[in-house]
């Protein structure tokens, strides 16, 4: 049985979470303070210490819930059913659509790298989200449907085209615009490597 005061616990780390994705989203990591946070999340500032060192702990939990719910449902799609290349070009369209939610854009494009610290952010975008592309490119190749290209290198490759394409469309005027135009060029490269048989 659990108990009320773990509920309670993981009930108050949630609010403080979901809290701190909000503002972080609306006003940056330096324009929120941990009283702000606190406040909206209903608790006090000491249950806030409870839970996280300080601000950036809580930066990289308010990250880590962003970036946990686009890996689940890119993970619905690439891992699900359906053909394997249906499946990798309807999780590259739902990974740009997630790059037009104003949370991603803001606290894992604009703000991680800088409050995480480059190398950090790397790890932890590689964590979520190099291990999808590598098991995508792998069921491409085992269905025949791309050619047996060395599957680490080519999701390397894969990978930082999808993470330039995420850095520019949260940087444009124009991010629909730039996400479809993104979309049609990644599209149409992976259909050069795709086998003739396959077309």
């Amino acid at each position: 049985m659990r108990s009320r005061r773990l509920d309670y616990s993981e009930s108050t780390r949630s609010a403080l979470v979901d809290s701190a994705v909000e503002l972080f989203t609306k006003r940056g990591y330096a324009g929120t303070s941990l009283d702000e946070i606190a406040k909206r999340a209903r608790v006090t500032k000491g249950a806030l210490y409870h839970h996280f060192s300080g601000k950036q702990a809580l930066f990289e939990a308010a990250f880590d819930a962003v970036e946990t719910l686009c890996l689940h449902r890119l993970e619905k799609i690439v891992l699900g059913p359906g053909a394997p290349w249906e499946r990798a070009i309807n999780g590259i369209r739902e990974f740009l659509r997630n790059c037009l939610d104003p949370a991603y854009q803001r606290i894992v494009i604009h703000e991680a790298p800088v409050v995480m610290g480059w190398e950090r952010w790397r790890e932890a975008e590689d964590h979520f989200s190099f291990g999808l592309i590598r098991a995508s490119l792998q069921a491409l190749i085992d269905a025949g449907e791309l050619d047996d290209l060395p599957v680490e290198i080519t999701a390397r490759l894969l990978y930082g085209a999808l993470c330039s394409a995420a850095t520019t469309i949260a940087s444009s005027a124009e991010p629909k615009k730039v996400s479809a135009e993104v979309e049609t060029a990644i599209v149409r490269l992976l259909e050069r490597i795709r086998r003739p048989a396959m077309r």
